[in-house]
């Protein structure tokens, strides 16, 4: 089962991916794409983990996410945005290459008999990005994310920590 939940940035996501994982399974997995970038974004990984209690197990994966996903498990991933990010930069943000292996490794999570919860972020329902890279991100982001809804069993749009079914 593939469920894939979006939104703005604060909008609820990663709260009801997690209450949705405890609703499937006593020992969910949380598996985190992030590199951690700086002081900051330490923290707000450090609050991301407090939130979660000794029922998940936590996984750092940067870009192989199927590798360390088992059978059998609900595993939330969190999130396409940090996990695209990371083939963007390793790229030199090139966008078409980007895409292409960022799809190559999304489909081998499609073999996996697993729940898999995927949070993404709705990035081009924002302000229009000011700088060519940005652009660039933002496409990237949206061929991905509606890649991902079209394989997805179920997709969640989430408006201000309402949850709203769009398949």
């Amino acid at each position: 089962m593939l469920y894939y939940i979006t939104g703005g940035e604060r909008s609820g996501k990663s709260s009801y991916a997690q209450n949705l994982a405890l609703e499937i399974s006593n020992n969910p997995v949380y598996l985190a794409t992030s590199r951690v970038w700086d002081a900051n974004y330490q923290k707000r990984i450090d609050r991301h983990i407090a939130d979660r209690n000794e029922q998940w197990t936590a996984i750092e994966e940067e870009k192989e996410i199927s590798k360390v996903i088992k059978k059998n498990t609900t595993v939330v991933i969190d999130c396409v945005t940090l996990w695209l990010t990371n083939f963007f930069v390793d790229t030199n943000n090139d966008i078409e290459l980007s895409l292409t292996q960022a799809k190559k490794e999304f489909n081998k999570l499609l073999t996996i008999e697993a729940t898999i919860i995927i949070i993404s972020n709705e990035i081009g329902m924002g302000v229009h990005a000011t700088t060519e890279i940005g652009r660039k991100f933002t496409e990237l982001q949206g061929w991905m994310n509606q890649y991902i809804a079209k394989q997805a069993d179920q997709a969640i749009l989430m408006i201000s920590g309402i949850p709203v079914k769009i398949k």
